[in-house]
C-alpha cells in the first residue's frame, strides 16, 4: 500500500511537470490561462494527495486555497483582464515555441541530475517530489523569459509559485501560519499586477515587452 502511495504521488508531481510543458506550448492567451487552471488543479490534488500520506490535515487547505484562488479564481480575473485590455492575439515567443520545448526539457533533465543525488537520504516521496518541483520552478522562470506578453509572464510567475508549493508539500509540509501567507501575498501580487497591465495598456496601448522597449528605445 505505501509503494501505491509514493507513486501516486510522483504521478501527480509528474503530471504537474506536463501541464508546465502544455503551458509553454499553447500559443493564444485563452488556451493559456485554460491550462494555468489546469495546473492549479492539478497542485490541489497532489497537495491533497501528500495530506492523506503524510497524515497532516492542515495540507487539506493548502489544497482548498490552490483550488480555490488558483484554479477558479485567479485564472476567471486573469481572463477579466485580457478581456478588458482587448488582447486576443498569438503569444510570442522569444526564438519559437519548439526551442522553448527542447528548453524545457533540458530543465528537467538538469533538476533530476542536481537534486536526485543530493535527496539521495531523504524520504523516497520527497525525493522524487523535490526534483520534480524544481523542474516545474525552472519551468515558469523559462516561460516569464521567453514570452513577450505581459499576460503569459504573469501566469509563469503562478506556475513558479505552484512548483514551490509542491516542493514544500513533498518536504512534510510547511507550517499553516506559512502557507496561507504565502497565498495571500500572491493574491496581492496579483492584484498589483493587474493594476499595473491596466495602467501600461492605458500608458502604450500595448503590453507586449517588446513594443515597450522599442518606445523606450525611440524617447532616448
Amino acid at each position: 500500500m505505501r509503494g501505491i502511495s509514493f507513486d501516486i504521488a510522483h504521478m501527480l508531481a509528474g503530471f504537474l511537470v506536463l501541464a508546465s510543458f502544455l503551458m509553454l506550448y499553447q500559443a493564444r492567451l485563452y488556451a493559456l490561462l485554460h491550462v494555468l487552471a489546469l495546473h492549479a488543479f492539478v497542485l490541489a490534488l497532489s497537495v491533497a494527495w501528500q495530506a492523506h500520506i503524510q497524515d497532516a490535515p492542515h495540507l487539506y487547505i493548502t489544497a482548498a486555497i490552490a483550488l480555490g484562488f488558483k484554479a477558479m479564481l485567479i485564472p476567471w480575473a486573469l481572463r477579466r483582464i485580457v478581456v478588458r485590455l482587448g488582447v486576443h492575439r498569438e503569444i510570442e515567443a522569444v526564438g519559437g515555441i519548439g526551442l522553448t520545448m527542447l528548453g524545457g526539457i533540458a530543465l528537467v533533465a538538469l533538476s533530476l541530475e542536481v537534486m536526485l543525488p543530493v535527496t539521495a537520504q531523504t524520504d523516497p516521496v520527497a525525493r522524487e517530489d523535490i526534483a520534480l518541483a524544481l523542474s516545474v520552478v525552472l519551468i515558469g522562470l523559462l516561460m516569464m523569459v521567453t514570452r513577450r506578453n505581459a499576460v503569459s509572464q504573469v501566469v509563469g510567475f503562478l506556475s513558479l509559485e505552484n512548483g514551490i508549493i509542491l516542493a514544500a508539500t513533498g518536504a512534510r509540509g510547511m507550517p499553516l501560519v506559512v502557507e496561507i501567507s504565502v497565498a495571500f501575498s500572491v493574491l496581492v501580487a496579483f492584484i498589483v499586477i493587474g493594476i499595473f497591465l491596466f495602467r501600461i495598456r492605458e500608458r502604450f496601448d500595448t503590453i507586449d515587452v517588446g513594443a515597450l522597449e522599442q518606445h523606450r528605445g525611440g524617447r532616448q
